[in-house]
């Protein structure tokens, strides 16, 4: 390999290429802390926000050239401890291992992961690309609070929308409070697809779903992943905004009324079953059934 190719190389090759360094252990300090939200600029701007249950990420636009399909869904990681973790486990290179505190190992791939959206027209969901312009309302301890951005993108040749998302996630919670504001260049309703992949981890196998229409809930279990168990997750949308279900090749989805400019409230859960809350597919049900969310923007 000739110096100059080898120097466009190294530059270019993806933090998760480059040599793995040991996590750091949390500080008693970090320790008191519940909640968390980090830019990793190190890592293409991977935007992660976390709680005492569970952890997310969310991609930048960096990663689109880097790591190729990269996708606006929404990841989940697996977390067994209480204080924030995963900007420790990202600097490591190697969060797909577990390092006693959590595990990355849910594959958003080309999928909508848990929680994220599209414009469902024609039979198929019109999706945007990576996040833009966060804005960090609230890093802990108790809550993580941010808002982001999602330029403009085409539904088919009818319209053309843009969004703005707050993500609200509080200490002793699996639920992502999210509300969206999405812009149209028509005035006419929209129906928003919010989905789980279909696939994310178990070597491809589909998990199992659970679709309730009274309360407006998708419900999802996930097939284990050999020694790192099982991802579970769950959406719940407003009843009043409710409008079905649907499928496309990578995600289940439940369909809600919107209209462009208004903001619409929505929930997007996730767990693990070694994260000491939900062993069993009842446990995380019976969590879910439970919820009484607050839909109001």
């Amino acid at each position: 390999m000739r110096p100059a190719f080898l120097a466009l190389f190294l530059l270019a090759a993806p933090a998760a290429a480059q040599e793995h360094q040991p996590m750091r252990p949390a500080t008693a300090e970090e320790q008191k802390a519940r909640a968390a939200v980090t830019i990793a600029d190190y890592r293409f701007d991977d935007l992660l926000w976390e709680n005492d249950r569970i952890a997310y990420r969310i991609y930048g636009r960096a990663l689109e050239a880097a790591e190729p399909p990269s996708s606006s869904g929404i990841d989940a990681w697996g977390k067994r401890v209480r204080w924030p973790f995963m900007d420790r486990q990202l600097r490591t290179g190697d969060q797909h291992s577990d390092h006693g505190e959590g595990i990355d190992f849910y594959n958003v791939g080309t999928g909508r992961g848990v929680g994220g959206l599209g414009i469902w027209h024609d039979n198929k969901l019109w999706t945007s690309r990576n996040y833009v312009r966060p804005r960090i309302l609230r890093s802990g301890p108790d809550v993580a609070d941010f808002t982001v951005d999602y330029d403009p993108w085409p539904v088919d040749v009818a319209r053309t929308v843009r969004e703005t998302r707050r993500f609200t996630l509080p200490a002793g919670t699996n639920f992502t409070r999210m509300t969206s504001t999405i812009a149209s260049s028509s005035d006419a309703e929209l129906i928003v697809g919010i989905g789980i992949s279909k696939r994310p981890v178990g070597g491809g196998k589909l998990g199992e779903v659970k679709k309730d229409k009274a309360a407006a809930r998708l419900v999802w279990w996930d097939p284990a992943d050999g020694d790192k168990g099982r991802m579970a997750a769950a959406v719940i949308v407003d009843p009043a905004a409710f409008a079905g279900f649907a499928e496309d090749a990578d995600n289940y989805l439940i369909l809600a009324r919107v209209r462009p400019g208004q903001p619409f409230v929505y929930y997007s859960g996730a767990a693990w079953d070694r994260g000491g809350d939900f062993a069993v597919q009842g446990d995380w049900n019976s969590y879910v059934d439970a919820q009484r969310p607050d839909f109001r923007p």
